[in-house]
C-alpha cells in the first residue's frame, strides 16, 4: 500500500473497565505481544502494509471475530477447529485480559489477538483473505441517534466485505430486535445474501455454537437471541 494520512475515526465504546487483577495484568504483559497478528496500528505500520497471514498461520484458512467480549466463543472455535487460524479484535482491555487467561488454560495455539479497533485491523488484512467472520452480541447503541455507531453500517461493513473471500460466511448474533432490523437492511446492501429459508434458521443457534456470558444475560432478562447467517456475494 502507498503511504497515506491517518484517517480520523471516532470511537465510542469502552476501552477499559475496573482495575485489572494482578493475574490479568500479567497475561497482558507476558502474552499479548506474542499473540498480536502483526503491525496493525498506524504508529507501527504507517504505510499500511498488509499482514502476512501465511506466515502467521502457516497457510491455514483464517477466520475473524469482531468484538469477542470475554473470549468464550473465540477459544471454543479455536479448540474445535485446529486447522483454522482465528484473529480476534477487541478494544476493551479487560475483555482481552480475560481472553488471554482462557487461552492459557485451553492451550490453543491457532489464535491471534488484536487489542484495538477492528477497523484498523481491516485496513491491513489482505483483500479476500478471511473465510468466516463473527459479529456476536455487538454493542446495541439503543438510542435512535446512536444507531450510526453500530457496526452494521457502511463504514464497517464495506471494509469487512472487502477482506472476506467470495462465498465467505458472516454470522451475526443479537438479542436486540432493532439491531436485527438494521442488520437485515444494511448487510445485504453491503454485498451479502441472507441464507435463512425458515424461521428455525434464525431462531436456533448454529450447530457449533457456545453460549456466551452476554447471551446468558440476555436470556435471564427475557430477550430473544437471533442468529443471522450471511454469505459474501
Amino acid at each position: 500500500m502507498t503511504e497515506r494520512s491517518r484517517p480520523y475515526r471516532n470511537f465510542y465504546g469502552r476501552l477499559k473497565g475496573k482495575a485489572l487483577k494482578k493475574s490479568q495484568q500479567a497475561y497482558l504483559d507476558e502474552d499479548l505481544a506474542a499473540l498480536s497478528p502483526g503491525p496493525v496500528s498506524w504508529d507501527e505500520n504507517p504505510q499500511r502494509d498488509a499482514l502476512d497471514l501465511a506466515a502467521l498461520f502457516g497457510g491455514r484458512p483464517v477466520w475473524l471475530e469482531i468484538g469477542f467480549g470475554g473470549g468464550e466463543h473465540l477459544v471454543h472455535q479455536a479448540r474445535e477447529n485446529p486447522d483454522v487460524g482465528i484473529i480476534g479484535a477487541e478494544p476493551y482491555i479487560n475483555g482481552v485480559a480475560m481472553l488471554l487467561g482462557k487461552i492459557r488454560r485451553a492451550g490453543v495455539r491457532n489464535l491471534a489477538v488484536h487489542l484495538g479497533d477492528a477497523r484498523d485491523l481491516m485496513d491491513v488484512l489482505p483483500a479476500g483473505s478471511i473465510q468466516r467472520a463473527f459479529l456476536l452480541y455487538p454493542d446495541p447503541w439503543p438510542k435512535a441517534r446512536h444507531h450510526r455507531r453500530r457496526f452494521v453500517t457502511p463504514e464497517h461493513l464495506e471494509p469487512l466485505r472487502d477482506v472476506l473471500a467470495p462465498g465467505a460466511i458472516l454470522r451475526v448474533a443479537t438479542d436486540i430486535p432493532d439491531y436485527v432490523r438494521q442488520t437485515l437492511e444494511e448487510v445485504p446492501r453491503a454485498g451479502f445474501e441472507w441464507l435463512a429459508e425458515r424461521p428455525a434458521d434464525w431462531r436456533a443457534p448454529w450447530d457449533d455454537w457456545v453460549s456466551t456470558r452476554y447471551e446468558q444475560k440476555a436470556l435471564r432478562e427475557g430477550r430473544v437471541p437471533h442468529y443471522l447467517t450471511f454469505r459474501r456475494l
